[in-house]
């Protein structure tokens, strides 16, 4: 009990709250509904003989069956109308092959989504390590996507089959005694087919729940992530001022290399010249 209360506690059941872990426990359900409900059935239905003679007469003729459907195995008893005596007949066909693989497949589904989940619980971290663990999880989970579709699709044709093989106006036609006008052969009891039917929908049911869930998976891998990065903006970038460029490029060379002071040459030679003038006009005076 110590034992089990550790791997309790040590779990991360919060990865059933997550598309991932719901969905694969969706597909554990889901799998065991399928193949019970295909696996354990069986049926009957019921027919009656009412020959010209009452006493040779047989008014319920009862025929059973179940999986895996080899109805060339299954036979009845029916009356001949002569004399009181009896022929034995068989249903025609065989349809274990579909019923077997769909219920096959059923069953490895249900023991790799319990696998698949103790490993969620259990062991996530081992699980994303080195990204092996959602590749095998995500190559699994499409081989079964695919066995589901063929599967269902197979067992959908193969219950139609099985369905024609057991209708009991089908079945009638067999009996000898019935190809006479005199004699008068009528169905009592059509097969309830009702569990089957829901195995057919239960397997394309697992089909989109397989398939949903490879989404699920694949984003486990991470092969999306460098994909999913949001793109850079699409704005322009702002224009260079002009003039400011164009000042830093027009910079007096002269300037870095005297500190910025520029001597006024104009000025100097103006201020010589006022100078002869005054000595001219002095002398002259």
């Amino acid at each position: 009990m110590d034992v089990v209360n550790q791997l309790v506690a040590g779990g991360q059941f919060r990865v059933l709250k997550v598309p991932l872990g719901f969905i694969k426990v969706l597909e554990w359900f889901f799998a065991i509904f399928a193949f019970s409900t295909c696996g354990s059935y069986s049926g009957m239905f019921r027919m009656s003989v009412q020959c010209k003679n009452r006493t040779d007469s047989d008014l319920s003729i009862e025929v059973e069956f179940e999986y895996p459907f080899r109805l060339h195995q299954v036979y009845f008893d029916a009356p001949t109308c002569k004399s009181g005596n009896t022929e034995r007949l068989f249903l025609v066909g065989d349809y274990s092959s579909s019923a077997e693989f769909f219920v096959t497949i059923g069953v490895f589904a249900f023991l790799y989504a319990t696998a698949a989940l103790c490993i969620y619980i259990f062991a996530f971290d081992k699980y994303k390590e080195n990204n092996k663990g959602p590749l095998i999880d995500l190559g699994v989970t499409a081989a079964f996507t695919f066995m589901w579709l063929v599967s269902s699709a197979a067992w959908a044709k193969g219950l139609s089959d099985v369905k024609t093989a057991t209708d009991p106006d089908k079945v009638i036609t067999l009996i000898t005694a019935c190809g006479a006008e005199v004699n008068q052969c009528r169905e009592v009891h059509d097969p309830v087919m009702s569990g089957l039917n829901t195995s057919v929908a239960f397997g394309f049911i697992n089909l989109i729940l397989w398939g949903g869930n490879l989404w699920f998976v694949f984003k486990e891998t991470g092969i999306i992530a460098p994909f999913m990065r949001a793109p850079p903006p699409h704005g322009k970038p702002a224009a260079p001022d002009a003039y400011a460029q164009q000042g830093a490029y027009e910079q007096d060379p002269y300037a870095s290399g005297q500190g910025g002071y520029q001597p006024e040459y104009s000025q100097q030679g103006y201020n010589q010249q006022d100078a002869e003038y005054r000595s001219r006009k002095h002398r002259s005076e």
